[in-house]
């Protein structure tokens, strides 16, 4: 009998557990949601983020408030994520710096793969090479030729270790195999500012950030990270098209949850992820800044897994080789 009454009270304890995960499947969410944004307001990931979290919060029926947490190359709006509460309503929108920061970082507050649970990616941004606009220097290659014969004084503006156009950065100057003057900046905003006003030289930014600089001529782009050139700047040539496939790179953004956040949350997330990536509204707004939603495919919880796993493994080596660490 007391063997018969603990197989019955366990059974009536995962009953218990299968009802009220089909309750918060069903109810989840019942208020707002934040989505921490690593970065600062108005930087190309928090124009991602914002876009996403529109379209996203109609689909769920409750609004996600972005919040921006900057600051240490985007690892201090992770660790808060990470530190959380794990109930589905603390989200995390970080790009690739989610993986660069494994190896820039040598004391990370958190384990980067298993801090976190996985909702989905939502967009590959491709980057762009660009110079202040009175550069005289007609094309890559004589951007190339330029950067190397004065490499003790060409000026290469970023956001900060770590941010996108840090790591692009590094990538030309490992292309080019010439390092060059890095100039860090507190931000992409100051960034972009110092080479529209010509104090640096040259740029490698998100197109989310030099779109409309590029197309109202305020700077020179010289080529385009992506496999194929732009739909909106036919005439830039690609990396590869220039003879450094190497430099291809797209700063790809991925949605985030506390480690234990319910799995039906994560689910819920990722469906309404999937819904915003077939937004006709984001794939237009995503066009005017040169780059597409992910497909649906990718907006999964396995797909980012794969891809952070993959990111830390190729950034790992680049970032030793330059041996250029924030901490």
């Amino acid at each position: 009998m007391k063997i018969l009454n603990t197989i019955l009270g366990a059974a009536a304890f995962a009953t218990a557990g299968v009802i009220a995960s089909a309750a918060f499947a069903q109810t989840y969410p019942t208020r707002s949601i934040t989505m921490v944004v690593p970065f600062a307001a108005g930087g190309p990931t928090d124009t991602v983020a914002r876009l996403v979290a529109e379209s996203m919060s109609k689909d769920l029926g409750q609004q996600i408030i972005v919040e921006n947490v900057g600051g240490a190359g985007g690892t201090l709006g992770a660790g808060r994520v990470a530190n959380a509460d794990a109930d589905g309503y603390t989200v995390l929108l970080h790009h690739i710096g989610m993986a660069t920061s494994a190896t820039l970082y040598r004391k990370l507050p958190y384990d980067t793969l298993n801090a976190f649970e996985y909702v989905g990616l939502v967009t590959d941004v491709p980057m762009t090479v660009v110079a202040r606009k009175d550069l005289d220097v007609k094309d890559f290659k004589g951007l190339v030729e330029y950067a190397k014969a004065n490499s003790d004084k060409v000026t290469v503006a970023n956001a900060g270790i770590g941010a996108a156009s840090h790591l692009c950065g590094m990538l030309f100057m490992s292309a080019i195999e010439t390092p060059l003057v890095t100039v860090p900046y507190k931000g992409t905003g100051p960034a972009m500012t110092d080479l529209l006003g010509g104090q640096v030289d040259i740029m490698c930014d998100q197109t989310t950030n030099t779109t409309k600089q590029i197309q109202g001529g305020t700077i020179k782009a010289y080529a385009v990270t992506s496999p194929e050139r732009l739909a909106i700047f036919k005439d830039i040539p690609t990396v590869a098209e220039e003879g450094m496939p190497a430099m291809q790179v797209g700063i790809w953004h991925g949605i985030y949850t506390p480690k234990g956040t319910p799995a039906e949350a994560n689910e819920r997330l990722s469906k309404a992820l999937q819904v915003a990536l077939k937004d006709p509204n984001i794939a237009s707004r995503f066009a005017e800044l040169g780059t597409l939603p992910s497909p649906e495919t990718d907006g999964t919880p396995a797909a980012l897994k794969a891809k952070l796993e993959s990111e830390i493994a190729r950034w790992e080596p680049v970032i030793k080789a330059a041996g250029q660490y924030a901490d």
